[in-house]
């Protein structure tokens, strides 16, 4: 008997990811993400304007933790990483026990990292408050605040591993609930617990980093939830686990690079910092002020990072050459439009922007070209992101640690240094651009050697490699 032919309309039995037209899937993937990220970007905002009301040294102390929170952040999100680009690609493969296994390998880790974390809690906060100045109030108010930060971040670690199983069968939108649950959640806590509102005890910089954990806390319970009652692709069968160092490699062969890129971050920030520090302190919470309203520009892009990266990395997996290269044209569309809008408020209202944390009159004369000489990085950082999306994703993390690591220690730190010398503080702030400028110059020759190695030689399993996401074919050529 012949086989029943496939109705005209019928669409195939595979995740959307392969078959959705790109540009819905892009804004599908990304938005929530993007959304979910602008609302964490304004709950670490808000958390810094209200310590600002504490004091300035409350703010310096704030700046100063960075570092150590940076490299909490980028242990859980370059897990989170591997994670992510190994179960994407097992889903393209249809490869179920990898899925599975990738999965719980990953809940592991995010577990392992926790406890690390809990002892640097423990026992290092107090060294590494004390190296960076000898300003009592800031060393103690750094070390309140970091502490329970540290020791109670396995919400933190939790609450990322759980999204990205999420990311990674493209369900983006539970990420936006368990990330905006936590930004309420420490919006509504922060004034409370820092000024004792309530009936509640005044808290101070302890209470933003209380109202912080709990809000973490909140987020991974969601996310949990979603994974076990949302997630069908992606079951989680943790009784009788057993660690799989082949899948561990894996994960951190993608991974461990992005960590030591975004952990890169911390050097970055540590070393600025001392450098700035040099001059007044007040420097130091400029830059900090830097930091958190850079992220309303920054972190939507890393939410259309976090989009591009399986979508790219799943049609990969199915060899679809056409759906690649459609995806990361607009990857660098919407960066760049994203990228070029920051740029724009940032030259247009520095001295705004700087009055939502109270700033003095001192404050504001360096921090209003601080933020304009800053900012001309921007659109060229936008650019370095999606090729960094398009390494991670083709599974070369290297490519994006190596540019990580030419931007922030081989170019931006010896560039401030000696601009330093100067003795011009506000020439230091140029060797951000300048060190931008040297990271979109690498980006390109990388993207181009992957592109020739990795997606130019892809023939589709199906035959030709043509696209019709909307009714035309793809160019495919970058």
């Amino acid at each position: 008997m012949n086989k029943k032919p496939r109705t005209a309309g019928a669409a195939p039995q595979e995740n959307k990811m392969g078959v959705m037209p790109m540009n819905q899937l892009i804004l599908d993937m990304s938005l929530p993400m993007m959304i979910s990220m602008l609302v964490q970007a304004l709950y670490n905002v808000v958390d810094s304007i209200f310590v600002s009301r504490i004091s300035e040294n409350a703010l310096t102390a704030l700046g100063l933790a960075f570092p150590m929170q940076n490299l909490m952040i980028s242990v859980a999100v370059g897990t989170g990483v591997g994670v992510n680009a190994l179960l994407s690609r097992s889903l393209g493969e249809k490869n179920k026990t990898l899925v599975e296994k990738s999965a719980e390998n990953g809940i592991f880790l995010a577990v392992l990292n926790y406890l690390l974390f809990l002892l640097i809690g423990l026992f290092l906060v107090p060294v590494f408050f004390r190296s960076q100045t000898d300003v009592a109030e800031i060393v103690d108010a750094g070390i309140q605040y970091l502490t329970v930060c540290c020791c109670a971040s396995f919400g933190l670690f939790g609450q990322i591993a759980f999204d990205r199983l999420l990311l990674s069968t493209g369900r983006t939108i539970y990420t936006m609930f368990t990330q905006g649950l936590g930004a309420v959640v420490n919006l509504i806590l922060d004034p409370i617990l820092i000024f004792g509102l309530l009936g509640f005890p005044k808290l101070g910089v302890t209470g933003a980093a209380v109202a912080t954990v709990v809000g973490q806390v909140c987020a991974m319970s969601l996310s949990f939830f979603f994974c076990r009652t949302r997630n069908e692709e992606v079951p989680l069968h943790l009784r009788g686990f057993q660690p799989d160092g082949q899948v561990i490699r894996a994960i951190y062969v993608v991974g461990l690079p992005s960590i030591i890129m975004q952990a890169i971050a911390s050097i970055m920030v540590y070393g600025i910092n001392q450098i700035l520090i040099a001059f007044t302190t007040t420097a130091t919470a400029v830059f900090s002020v830097y930091f958190k309203l850079q992220s309303f520009i920054f972190m939507p892009v890393f939410g259309l990072n976090n989009g591009v990266v399986p979508i790219v990395a799943y049609n990969y997996g199915a060899r679809k050459k056409a759906r690649i290269v459609h995806a990361l044209k607009l990857g660098f569309l919407y960066a760049v439009g994203l990228m070029a809008a920051g740029l724009l408020v940032f030259q247009l209202l520095p001295g705004l922007l700087l009055s939502l944390f109270d700033a003095s009159p001192e404050m504001k004369t360096i921090g209003i070209p601080a933020l304009r000489i800053i900012s001309v990085c921007f659109v060229p950082a936008a650019v370095s992101i999606i090729c960094s999306s398009a390494f991670q994703a083709l599974g070369n993390g290297l490519m994006s640690m190596l540019v990580s690591f030419a931007r922030q220690l081989v170019v931006l730190l010896p560039a401030a240094f000696l601009l330093s010398l100067t003795g011009r503080l506000e020439l230091v702030w140029w060797a951000f651009p300048i060190a931008e400028t040297a990271a979109l110059t690498l980006s390109l020759l990388f993207f181009r050697k992957i592109y020739r190695s990795r997606v130019a030689p892809l023939t589709e399993i199906t035959g030709r490699s043509v696209e019709t996401d909307s009714g035309t074919g793809e160019d495919t050529n970058p």
